[in-house]
């Protein structure tokens, strides 16, 4: 794995936890941090050991607290639209063929928030803060909040988080449906890896076919989606791991799967 200046890639097993390592800067996003995010990303989609990505960031007091506000200085229109037509870090996250789980241990503000939403499963620490307030600095979300956030718990949900730019705590994102689970600090990490490990120990390409279906329904319609379905269950049976997971069920024993 590369060495990386404002990442770090560690393995546990079969999951890679990604860190956003900026705690002097409560690990705002600026424009290395989605250049090496979008590299290390690419280097564990082509990992057959990697099954599952944590993403979290460094330190005890944010997840993300949004972009680099520094960086924006001196942006032009078509500067901003050069820098979001090159891959960023929100949507290799979306696109990425791998569960990835977001572990949220604190602000999750701005572009912390878009990329916790581009992630599959969101876990955070009870003491966890979520918004989007681009509307403070004159602007809008630019990293997919005003599409990913309403998808997630509706319009008008979305639409209050984008207006006001308030802050809700982690029992109103999980009652809003924004988060998964919600833990102690100190339960935090040992939980998400948990989960994190179980959906690893599951056949490698059927999680990739799960995935895909699932995005699918948000950006689609019910019969386009249940075609797409279809068409992916059947590719299940082309696998080896479909074999061996039914093999395995039938001898009552533990698969084994490959990723075959």
């Amino acid at each position: 794995m590369s060495e990386y200046n404002s990442i770090t890639v560690e393995r546990r097993g079969r999951v890679a936890v990604l860190t956003i390592n900026r705690p002097d800067k409560l690990n705002a996003l600026n424009s290395e941090v989605h250049a090496e995010g979008v590299a290390a990303l690419d280097e564990l989609r082509d990992d057959s050991d990697v099954g599952v990505v944590v993403i979290t960031g460094a330190g005890e007091k944010a997840f993300i607290a949004g972009a680099d506000i520094s960086e924006f200085a001196g942006e032009t229109p078509m500067s901003q639209r050069t820098n979001f037509q090159r891959p960023t870090l929100f949507n290799s996250l979306d696109t990425f063929p791998k569960p990835v789980i977001a572990m949220v241990n604190g602000f999750c503000l701005g572009g912390g928030n878009e990329l916790a939403l581009a992630c599959d499963i969101r876990i955070c620490s009870e003491r966890s803060k979520f918004s989007q307030p681009e509307i403070n600095l004159g602007i809008i979300p630019g990293g997919g909040g005003t599409q990913r956030l309403s998808h997630l718990v509706g319009e008008g949900r979305a639409m209050e988080m984008i207006l006001t730019g308030d802050m809700i705590d982690a029992e109103t994102a999980h009652r809003f449906g924004l988060v998964n689970h919600v833990y102690s600090a100190e339960e935090l990490e040992a939980k998400t890896m948990k989960l994190a490990e179980k959906i690893a120990s599951k056949a490698p390409i059927a999680l990739q076919l799960c995935k895909e279906a699932v995005k699918f329904s948000s950006r689609s319609n019910l019969d386009e989606g249940l075609r797409r379905e279809a068409d992916l269950f059947a590719i299940c049976f082309s696998t080896e791991d479909k074999a061996e997971g039914v093999a395995a069920f039938l001898e009552k024993r533990k698969p084994e799967f490959k990723g075959r």
